[in-house]
Formats: structure tokens, sequence, C-alpha cells
């Protein structure tokens, strides 16, 4: 506003009139002092605001993925992105020595806040129509109004592409190439996967008799699938014709909304009958969760499989109270259970688990509505050089005064819940695959270059999924597969 003040009265002047020629001369080196401030706190903006758009974008699979340093733990979204901070650096340093000219620099800013603008106001539009529940003719007078006056700028903007305008444009189209390449080729990754998985009838066919053994400890098996056995799974039995006693097949899922309740993070449930002791859990994550560390993430896993299998049993007992030979559980061999939420399914006693302070750095119980007597608590220490050490409890009770079809039950319950129990006393494994995704003969050279190359390249630059997952390499076991896409 000064600036067109100063222009107001000194516009037959021939020579160019900057900002810092309109600003009186006793007032110079304040003002000069105050833009310094302002440019440290826009970049500062800019800065964060990119660290949490790419966070945001590597949880719903649209960027590869990167380190993500979590640095409050009372303020979530404060985050810091190693990588994407020298990026930046470069950039700037690499815009001020190729411009050496504010003039460029200010029209390349200057399209990128007015293309921000018309983007952000063609959104708005939206959220009137599909959040607010507004109608239509007010979302299109608000387009109209603010969009008008918008489009005026970025059309004056436009005519100083030749100028330094371009480089905005350049950045974006460069950013939408790498988000695009990423997101195709992890969407053609499930389309495989889910093609290609295995029926539940195979799992159950594992045994001695095919010359696959159990082994002991959990084996936790990743994949994207919610549902099936995946392909990795397959290829790995057939490599090495062993499993662990205790198979989980986990799925960690990035929601489109920024936090998850805890009660609702995880959902569990059976692969095959009870006696296979194979699960499904699906972990669900919002895009600004902290993701927990392998240490409590597997604690918590077990101390939710302990609490399923309670729930299991406990809906069974209602259902089928005198069932045999678990009866009710065999029926469903054929298919997967359904899945459900631990953390808000509800008993008519005392919680399926209980946190004993007392005990570092976590303990789990397992209690039943009638326990009148604990008579068979079982604890696990699992202490080495330089670990932490864990106890876990499982208390099943023994009550002489149920009925012979319950006390069958009790006794399949805490045959379960010891096999759990022994399982982690004996190891996890983190069984994940490790893919090479190629492009199908007949394919086009566009596809062939952003798979081949482009996808590839940035899959070997970016973390792994060991990496991200926090899995210690000596709990790793990698199945090497071939994507055809």
């Amino acid at each position: 506003m000064g600036q067109a003040a100063y222009l107001s009265q000194h516009h037959h002047t021939s020579y160019h009139i900057s900002f810092y020629v309109s600003v009186p001369e006793s007032v110079r080196w304040p003002v000069l002092v105050i833009a310094i401030l302002a440019s440290v706190v826009g970049s500062q903006a800019i800065i964060s605001g990119t660290f949490s758009i790419i966070n945001q974008s590597q949880s719903l699979s649209c960027f590869p993925r990167v380190k993500v340093i979590h640095t409050s733990d009372k303020i979530h979204g404060q985050i810091y992105i190693p990588e994407i901070n020298w990026v930046l650096m470069i950039l700037c340093i690499t815009v001020t020595i190729g411009f050496r000219d504010t003039k460029h620099m200010g029209n390349a800013s200057g399209l990128a806040v007015m293309t921000v603008m018309l983007v952000t106001t063609c959104l708005m539009s939206l959220v009137i129509i599909l959040c607010w529940n507004k109608p239509p003719a007010v979302a299109l007078s608000f387009l109209l109004f603010f969009g008008s006056i918008e489009l005026l700028y970025f059309s004056a903007s436009l005519t100083k592409f030749t100028e330094g305008a371009w480089l905005p444009i350049l950045l974006a189209l460069f950013l939408m190439t790498i988000m695009f390449v990423w997101h195709y080729a992890t969407i053609k990754k499930y389309e495989f996967d889910l093609h290609n998985k295995v029926s539940l009838e195979w799992l159950l066919a594992l045994g001695p008799s095919l010359g696959v053994a159990r082994v002991p400890g959990i084996g936790l098996v990743f994949t994207d699938l919610t549902s099936g056995i995946p392909a990795n799974f397959s290829r790995f039995v057939t490599n090495l014709p062993a499993y662990h006693r205790i198979l989980v097949f986990v799925c960690v899922k990035s929601v489109p909304v920024p936090f998850v309740p805890p009660a609702e993070r995880y959902l569990v449930g059976r692969v095959g009958p009870a006696a296979h002791r194979s699960y499904r859990c699906i972990v669900r994550y919002g895009y600004r969760d902290v993701h927990q560390d392998i240490d409590s993430f597997e604690t918590e896993l077990v101390a939710r499989l302990a609490d399923f299998i309670r729930y299991d049993w406990h809906r069974s007992q209602h259902t089928s109270p005198y069932a045999e030979d678990d009866a009710s559980h065999s029926n469903e061999s054929s298919s997967e259970r359904r899945l459900a939420v631990i953390g808000t399914v509800t008993f008519s006693g005392t919680p399926g688990y209980g946190i004993e302070e007392s005990v570092e750095p976590a303990s789990v119980s397992i209690g039943f509505s009638t326990v009148e007597s604990v008579t068979d608590v079982i604890e696990m220490q699992a202490v080495g050089a330089g670990a932490v050490e864990r106890r876990v409890r499982f208390a099943i009770d023994d009550d002489d005064s149920e009925s012979d079809g319950q006390t069958k039950m009790y006794v399949q319950l805490e045959e379960e819940l010891r096999d759990l129990m022994t399982a982690q006393e004996a190891g996890t494994a983190f069984i994940l695959g490790h893919t090479h995704v190629e492009a199908k003969q007949g394919s086009s050279i566009l596809k062939r270059l952003a798979i081949n190359f482009g996808y590839n390249f940035l899959r070997r630059n970016c973390r792994g999924p060991d990496v991200a997952l926090k899995v210690p390499p000596i709990s790793l076991l990698e199945v090497g597969m071939v994507y055809v896409v």
C-alpha cells in the first residue's frame, strides 16, 4: 500500500520503482529488519506445511516412504522430515544462484501464491456442497465471486511465465509425476496381491502329511490384504516348509482421518478353526497418528490377541454353551471369521486385561467374570543382554461349579492362551515381502518407463517397509516376490 501511494505521486518517473525506493529514508532500516523477520516466518510456514503434506501423502500411499521424526510428545502434528528439509535447502540455493534476480523470484512466488488461492477456492466450493450440505447455488455463488477476482490475479501472473513464473509449474509437474507413478504402482501391486492370493483351504491343508512343520514362536506376516492368504506367504512356505505355531496376518492401514482412537485401532479375527492358531489383525492409523515402536506394538498386539481369544470363547459360550470339541469353531473353518474391534467389545464382568503399573514396562492379565480363585497364573519373562524386561501374565480360572460343556470350553481356552504365551516366549518373527515390480509384456513405452525405471528407482531409494515398521533385523524374514503389473 505504501508502494502504491508512492507510485501515485511519482508515476511520471522513468526508472523502476522498487519497494525500498518507496520507503522513507528514516525508517528504511527498521523496515528491512521487519522484512527479514517476515521472510523467516514465511519460510518456516512453507517448511512446516511441506512436512505435513508429505507425511499425509505417504500415509495415503501417494508419496514414497521417508523418515518422519515426531519432535513433540504432546503435539502430534509437530514433525520433521530430514530428507525433505535437505531438498528444500538445495532448491533454495539452486533458485537463488539460477535466477540472481529478485524480480524473477517474485514472479515465481506470485504465480505459486495465486495458484494456491485459486485451487483453495475451488476446493472450498466442494466443501460447501459435500461437507456443509449447502445447495449448489451457494457454492456456485462463492466460486464465481472469489474465483473471478483470483482469476484476474492469476491471469496477470501468467503473463510473467517466461520471466521466472515457469518454476512453480515445473516443480508441480515433477512432484505430481512422482506421486502419480508411486500411487499407480502401489495400486497395481495391491491388485496383483488380490488376484494371486491363495485360499484358506490351502492353508488349512498344510501339515505334517505334506512335510510342513509348525515351529515355536509367533509369525507376523505383513500384508496389504484384509482377507485371504497373501501370495508371499505361500512362496515362503514353498521354499521353507515350516511356519510358526501362532500365525498372525497383520495389515497396517492408513485411513483418511487424522486420528484413530486406540480403542478402535485393532480389528482381530480368526483364520480357520481355533485349533489352527491363525489370526488376522488389521491395525488402523490416521494420517496424523504416531506409529508405535516395535516393542510396544508387539506387546499390545499380544494383549489384543489374548483379549480377542477370551471374547471369542465368551461369545461362543453364549451362542453354543454346550459345544463339544470346538464344533462351533470347526464349522467356520472353510471361511474367515468376522473381525471384532478389540478395545470396544464389552463383557459381563471384569475387563479382558489390565495393566499392572508395578511391572516394567507392561503387564497384561486375562481374567474371567466368575473368578473366585485363580489356580493357574502363567508368567513370561524375556530378558536378554541389554533387552528390556517384559512380563505378560495370563490368568486362567478353574471353576468346578461350571457345567461339563463350559469346563471343556475353559480347558480349550486355557490351552489357547497357554500356546500364545509359549509362542511369545519363543520369540516373534516378522515376515515381509521384498518386491520387484515389472511392467508386463506388451505395455506401452510410457508405462514401462514409469514402472521399470521410475517406480523401482523410487523404491530402491526410499525407506523400506522393515525400516518404516521399525522391525529389528534379527527378527526379519524377507520373501522375494516379482510383481508383473
